[in-house]
């Protein structure tokens, strides 16, 4: 990390911690930093304005006489109660401005709230940390780099932080680097959390592409080229504001994160490239807490004409909707935990359709250790979209489906043993040619069998009883290999094993028609 984005980090970090003592978690921290900061860098855009012609000068709020006295400068000059009435205020004006999300300003501050409720350390984040920074002319290296450490410290704060909504920003690179967006693409994520995916294929497009840009190809990507979609309000303002401090959209321009349910509906708009890690939870539900205090639970179905098989299991849900998203010759990779291999019933048929109605190439399998939710084994599937198919007796689409296997003998955790970049490198090299073969085409082309890569007929799968995708190296833990671990490889490994025959009960309770009790987590 640049040395001046980690001063900043350092800085803006150790404030969060004086916080906490207040009550403000980590992502409540995130989202007040994002409101200030986006309010100081529309003062400085206003003086950077200064000397233009009125007819070229964008405010980024609103142009009236009543919001020129209001901003930043407005904080500034306050203290007191008279700050936090101010600043609570303010926020809910700049919400009501914009309740449609037109802008990236409406998006941001979108029911926003003041969670910090001493007017000293209001004050002091204002006056002493925020105010010292230049925002606007800052490079992205400094203020977008800053930012995505501050994201990822939260994402470690198991109580309120961004765990949920945070990839691996290793795993999100490898991925990127393997699927090779370019300035043609139109690139969305229809799970975005904070928009890690979108940032790193932004990022791979700048830096394998920058100097041959045109000024119309690096502009379409304030324009919606790259967007995402995200269920939750609060952290689609976390995915706007990082876009925005990494110089991707505008203040005032289209809003490149939509806050909606992406399963809810056909999608409107398609992409030639899918990036995506969904929600790891199964049940697509709402919970319901009655008057007498009892909770039950709505199931929802989604009435998808374009989905092949109607589910409450949204990872089978989001399966098909990137499915529905990809345009002609469209790509994606998608993140999955290992019950959507095996998960009989419509998970069988959904598999099957995706082998038969495209091309799923490859599968790399991920060891657990290596996300914010504990135990869980994941897996990236990379599929082609490819033209209809005529009849039933044409075969699958897939021909050859490419397991490269990376859980066998490995194990990680978050802390003492990450997954590194280092780890990749033979899979990213001998699946996808990363630094040898221009096109993924030859890369598949060149692929030879060996070692963790195993090669499985697609028309095989597909005609299987049960289209088990839970294949690969995958051999199970030698009979003395918990010899020598330590108490927390033992912990994470018995978690692993009761995660995933919960999984599976869950599963086969789903097929019979059997409704469990409903766990409800502490707050």
């Amino acid at each position: 990390m640049n040395p001046e984005a980690r001063r900043l980090v350092d800085r803006l970090w150790n404030y969060c911690n004086v916080l906490r003592d207040d009550g403000v978690s980590s992502l409540e921290y995130l989202e007040q930093l994002s409101f200030l900061v986006f309010l100081k860098m529309a003062a400085e855009k206003e003086i950077a304005d200064k000397d233009l012609p009125l007819a070229q000068r964008r405010p980024v709020l609103p142009d009236t006489d009543e919001w020129r006295t209001r901003g930043w400068h407005q904080l500034l000059e306050l203290s007191g109660e008279k700050l936090e009435t101010a600043y609570t205020e303010l926020l809910a004006d700049l919400g009501k401005e914009d309740e449609g999300h037109k802008s990236t300003l409406g998006l941001i501050f979108y029911r926003a709230r003041n969670r910090i409720q001493n007017a000293a350390n209001l004050r002091r984040l204002i006056v002493d940390l925020i105010e010292n920074e230049k925002w606007l002319q800052s490079s992205k290296d400094v203020k977008g780099d800053a930012y995505e450490a501050l994201i990822a410290r939260s994402a470690e704060d198991t109580k309120a932080g961004a765990g949920q909504y945070f990839t691996p920003r290793v795993l999100i690179e490898s991925i990127v680097r393997c699927m090779r967006p370019t300035p043609e693409d139109t690139i969305t994520d229809p799970a975005c959390g904070t928009g890690g995916f979108l940032l790193a294929a932004h990022s791979h497009i700048v830096e394998t592409y920058g100097e041959d840009m045109s000024v119309e190809e690096s502009a379409r990507f304030d324009e919606g080229v790259i967007w995402g979609t995200e269920l939750v309000p609060a952290t689609a303002r976390l995915a706007a504001m990082n876009l925005l401090l990494h110089g991707i959209g505008r203040p005032d321009g289209k809003p490149l994160i939509r806050v909606e349910d992406a399963l809810a509906k056909a999608p409107a708009d398609k992409a030639s490239l899918v990036l995506a890690n969904p929600p790891f939870g199964k049940k697509s539900s709402i919970v319901i807490t009655h008057v007498d205090g009892t909770v039950s639970r709505e199931d929802m179905s989604y009435r998808r004409p374009d989905f092949w098989e109607t589910t409450t299991n949204k990872q089978f849900n989001f399966v098909q909707h990137i499915a529905s998203l990809l345009a002609d010759n469209g790509r994606a990779a998608v993140i999955l935990p290992d019950n959507v291999l095996f998960e009989g019933g419509r998970g069988a048929t959904i598999r099957r359709e995706l082998l038969k109605r495209f091309n799923l190439h490859t599968m790399l399998r991920l060891p657990a250790g290596i996300f914010y939710a504990g135990g869980v084994k994941a897996n990236v599937l990379f599929f082609n979209a490819a033209s209809p198919r005529r009849s039933e007796d044409e075969p699958p689409h897939t021909k050859h489906l490419w397991v490269y296997d990376l859980r066998t003998g490995k194990r990680f955790t978050l802390k003492q043993n990450p997954l590194l970049p280092g780890h990749l490198e033979d899979f990213e090299r001998q699946v996808f040619g990363v630094g040898e073969c221009e096109a993924i085409s030859e890369a598949i082309n060149r692929r030879k069998p060996g070692g963790r890569l195993q090669v499985f007929d697609g028309a095989k799968l597909a005609a299987s009883k049960d289209v088990n995708l839970d294949i690969g190296l995958i051999e199970p833990d030698d009979k003395n290999a918990a010899e020598g671990k330590s108490l927390a490889d033992l912990t994470v490994a018995l978690s692993t094993d009761l995660r995933e025959a919960l999984l599976e009960l869950e599963a086969l309770a789903d097929d019979m028609g059997v409704e469990l009790p409903l766990l409800i987590e502490e707050t």
